[in-house]
């Protein structure tokens, strides 16, 4: 049988779907997997075996046989902790068919076959009875189901369905139960990630201000959690309205509600300010004192406890439907409404004379619908993307350039998606602007979200939108103009990796014939940078395992390193690495460069050479980047933007993900009079507009 996947392809700026075979999509679960993330994580395995225990314990003391139902299974870890701490017998249930027969391998390694029955169903296909999965219901109820939001991988229907089918009346439940907290805050960086902020921008006529249009400005945007990592946000891009408080919890050893509901509490803001996040995380307790807790609560929350890395959990950034001015003391009502897979959140103040709200009354009473996009910018952008053009420093990079290449006769062809250049262009002179939004993905969206800001502008009549790709551009589309300035940021929608956007050097080739011959292209060239880097913590979600609290997991580390060697190991992975620290241990390197100024070469671009690790620490990777120039002396980067020398720490672009190679294999640095060094070899293929590289150590 064969798979279509669809994937990006940077000639033509479209998604494409290309025939797999059969064998594509699970090698792509499971090495994009975030298994080692899970069994590298100390704290969870930790508490989970002791919840484990306990609740064995608890179901022998009153002396009964302790029958284990542990759905999503994954490696079995579970089930042989419970296994080993005495349970009678264990189902553990796995739905993926390759990890189900992992785990099967795994628990016969570890010799608890004749303890623990791997079933490969859903576990609301699961039956019980003399002839069925199960022979009796379970009294002990082991899962690991959350997400960051906890209940986006379906949690709530399969305890829903476990209670009603699976287990016993006042079975164990092991976590015990999940408590979700939430803070008020106010930040600029993360509003700046749903609203598009006014653009302003100094002309020979003046100031002109760019304003996004009212349905942009008052749409209530996503529903969908934005999870991040929420311990790499400096204290200084936020600040807290309120205290923490708790937003609900769910008791797993009861039946479980999956159905809509809303939860309502009541704040008092601590500070006043502007009411524009709500900032969320859960911790779970494995057993019902509560004495084993596994938190998810940021540094903030707990500046005196270790904080255990963990990328399989996060925490939740909520956007509220708009800006609301808070007072401190004043009393408001936070509601949190949720379906069965996504939370949301609405904030009002209280009325006079309104009854208090009980935190443990969950039932709010009124429904809040879900918030729906109706502006179509947050169907089309990303929030990285909202950040990026709200970069003010950024803008002035692209106005600075532009005003050093128009002239008052310019004719000017803007090409990228959703992009404030064409504005730019107008208000900076060009005696005409065009523009094409070559995605083909939603290309009737693109189209309508731009007649919108033109139209709040007044500038319907200023820019022109060609409704045609590149190749298809004709003489007439320009009025029979030659284009004398081809600008670009360059960003499109499909693009994954950072050379993706190379996709405007194709263009520009399309279009050529079209070009004047003093034509300025901006940006003028690109060029791909590399660093090595020791990562702090994103190394594990590579790393093997080997064992896990004494369980022997290695079939699971083979099968990982099998898939990401059927197609993964020569290709870089797009990771945001604001959010994951790490620090150069080579001097970042230019290794290809790309002139826009002429066509697309037929032939391959290479390059090969070594570079020397001048810094003590573990080459766990390198990091590539773009950078485009956009006049001989002005250039944006889409990764490093800087590098503090003693240390090597780096910071990195915020709104874009860079492309992280790991290597198969780690070497320890040490400063000595001769430096190790890595040797790389990169290849841009022209015809697919794919990077190849391979590194050795």
């Amino acid at each position: 049988m064969k798979t279509f996947c669809g994937r990006a392809n940077p000639t033509t700026g479209s998604m494409e779907w290309i025939e797999e075979g059969e064998d594509y999509d699970y090698h792509q679960e499971i090495a994009r997997s975030r298994y080692a993330d899970m069994l590298h994580d100390k704290d969870r395995n930790v508490k989970y075996y002791q919840g484990i225990r306990a609740a064995v314990s608890r179901v022998k003391e009153r002396g009964e046989k302790a029958i284990v139902l542990d759905i999503g299974t994954g490696t079995g870890l579970l089930s042989m902790m419970a296994a080993s701490a005495g349970a009678d017998f264990c189902y553990a249930i796995e739905v993926f068919k390759p990890m189900a027969n992992a785990a099967v391998k795994i628990v016969e390694k570890n010799g608890f076959s004749d303890k623990i029955k791997v079933i490969n169903k859903h576990s609301t296909e699961v039956t019980v009875g003399p002839d069925g999965d199960m022979q009796c219901r379970a009294n002990i109820l082991v899962t690991e189901l959350f997400d960051t939001e906890l209940i986006g991988e379906g949690a709530l229907p399969s305890y829903e369905h476990a209670h009603k089918y699976l287990v016993q009346e006042g079975c164990e439940a092991v976590p015990h139960r999940a408590t979700v907290y939430v803070q008020l805050v106010e930040s600029r960086r993360m509003w700046s990630w749903k609203k598009l902020f006014p653009v302003h921008v100094e002309t020979e006529d003046g100031e002109k201000i760019l304003v996004p249009p009212s349905e942009v400005e008052n749409c209530p945007g996503l529903p969908s959690v934005c999870d991040i990592q929420l311990n790499q946000m400096p204290p200084s891009d936020f600040s807290t309205l309120s205290d923490v408080v708790t937003m609900f919890s769910v008791d797993f050893s009861k039946p479980v509600q999956s159905a809509s509901t809303c939860y309502r509490v009541q704040l008092e803001p601590v500070k006043s300010g502007k009411a524009q996040i709500v900032l969320s995380w859960w911790d779970i307790d494995m057993d019902p004192s509560g004495m084993i807790n596994c938190t998810m609560a940021p540094y903030w929350v707990k500046p005196t406890s270790a904080l255990q890395w963990r990328d399989h959990w996060m925490q939740c950034v909520y956007f509220l439907p708009r800006e609301e001015p808070v007072l401190k003391g004043e009393k408001l009502y936070l509601t949190a409404c949720r379906d069965e897979y996504s939370v949301w959140y609405n904030l009002q103040r209280a009325r006079e004379g309104e009854k208090e709200a009980d935190e443990e009354e969950h039932e709010a009473g009124v429904g809040v619908e879900s918030p729906v996009c109706r502006c179509r910018a947050h169907l089309l952008w990303n929030r990285p993307r909202f950040g990026e053009l709200n970069d003010q420093n950024r803008t002035r990079q692209y106005i600075k350039s532009l005003r050093k290449v128009l002239k008052t006769d310019s004719v000017c062809l803007c090409i990228s998606d959703g992009s404030l250049l064409p504005v730019l262009a107008h208000y900076l002179g060009a005696k005409q602007v065009k523009c094409m939004q070559p995605s083909r993905i939603d290309f009737y969206h693109h189209h309508e979200l731009w007649q919108a800001f033109f139209k709040a502008n007044h500038l319907e009549d200023k820019i022109k939108i060609i409704e045609a790709r590149p190749e298809l551009l004709t003489p007439s589309h320009l009025e029979d103009k030659k284009i004398s300035v081809l600008v670009g940021e360059p960003f499109f929608t499909t693009s994954l990796l950072p050379w993706h956007n190379l996709y405007f050097w194709y263009a520009r080739t399309a279009v050529s014939t079209h070009l004047a011959s003093n034509v300025t292209v901006l940006p003028q060239s690109a060029a791909l940078h590399m660093v090595i880097v020791e990562f702090q913590d994103l190394w594990r979600i590579r790393s093997p395992c080997g064992s896990c609290e004494g369980f022997d997991v290695q079939t699971m580390d083979d099968m990982i390193k099998d898939s990401l060697n059927f197609r993964e190991s020569k290709e870089a992975e797009p990771h945001p690495l604001w959010e994951y620290p790490c620090k150069s241990l080579s001097d970042p390197r230019e290794v290809l460069t790309f002139d826009f100024t002429k066509t697309v070469p037929q032939h391959c671009l290479s390059t090969e050479g070594s570079v020397k690790l001048l810094r003590k620490g573990k080459s766990h990777g390198a990091v590539l980047w773009m950078e485009y120039h956009l006049t001989a002396d002005i250039s944006v980067s889409t990764g490093l933007m800087q590098l503090s020398n003693e240390k090597g720490n780096c910071e990195w672009n915020p709104h874009c993900k860079q492309a992280v190679y790991f290597f198969s294999s780690v070497i320890e640095s040490e400063i000595q009079s001769d430096p190790t060094a890595v040797t790389y070899a990169i290849n841009f293929d022209t015809k697919t507009g794919e990077i190849a590289m391979d590194f050795k150590l």
